[in-house]
């Protein structure tokens, strides 16, 4: 489905990514970890379109899109859900789910908003209600679930533990099972909760200073004691 061919990027002039190549195929997930500035978030934003692509190749689907925009990988079946709880704050529940279906008809979108509050339950009591007032955690679930809106074929999870309590990291991690599960969307996860992640993806890369150091079965990281030290 996915294929990132010896990538090359950075901020400005700086560079971030040396070379590193992935691959993630349909209806599964693929988990990238490593270090702090290690570039593993920076591989999401050049496949989105977030920032612009030097050199190597990205291809959905058959297609290159190294020059392709946000709002054109939407429709391609490309979303984002970046770390940090990005909600729209001072917009409702109810409006940040329907930007995540802005190109879909109102009757339509009314049904995957539903589906994502059969998804996420803990929103539907407060559709009204400012999304800046959410907890963390309800702000993640609302972040997810606003991603999901358009039906991706593809879903970038940028550490979606982050800021979450213990509870919650698994809860978090148990509707990113279930979606792929059951909608059969492959997942692209950036995550430091190594051992969580560890869990539920079918693939893992290993990330150090912008290149691919490692990638194999998530089982070959719990019993290999040199790559146990590396990402553990």
């Amino acid at each position: 489905m996915l294929k990132v061919n010896e990538l090359h990027t950075g901020y400005g002039k700086k560079p971030v990514l040396f070379g590193p190549s992935l691959e993630i195929s349909k209806g599964k997930i693929v988990a990238i970890i490593g270090p702090n500035g290690a570039g593993k978030s920076t591989i999401l934003k050049a496949i989105c379109g977030l920032i612009p692509v030097w050199d190597g190749k990205i291809t959905f689907e058959d297609s290159c899109i190294n020059d392709s925009t946000p709002a054109k990988n939407v429709k391609r079946g490309i979303t984002f859900c970046p770390q940090g709880n990005r909600v729209f704050d001072e917009l409702s529940v109810n409006e940040n789910l329907q930007i995540g279906g802005i190109y879909l008809k109102k009757k339509e979108l009314a049904g995957r908003i539903d589906d994502v509050l059969q998804l996420f339950p803990m929103l539907k009591d407060r559709l009204k209600q400012n999304a800046g007032t959410l907890s963390g955690g309800e702000q993640q679930m609302l972040a997810l679930g606003r991603a999901l809106i358009p039906r991706p074929k593809l879903l970038l999870l940028d550490e979606p533990s982050l800021g979450l309590s213990p509870n919650l990291i698994s809860t978090a991690f148990e509707r990113i099972q279930q979606v792929n599960r059951e909608r059969g969307t492959a997942i692209l996860i950036v995550e430091q909760k190594v051992r969580k992640v560890l869990k539920i993806c079918h693939k893992v890369y290993g990330i150090k200073l912008g290149k691919v150091v490692f990638d194999g079965q998530p089982e070959q990281i719990r019993h290999d004691e040199r790559l146990r030290q590396i990402f553990l």
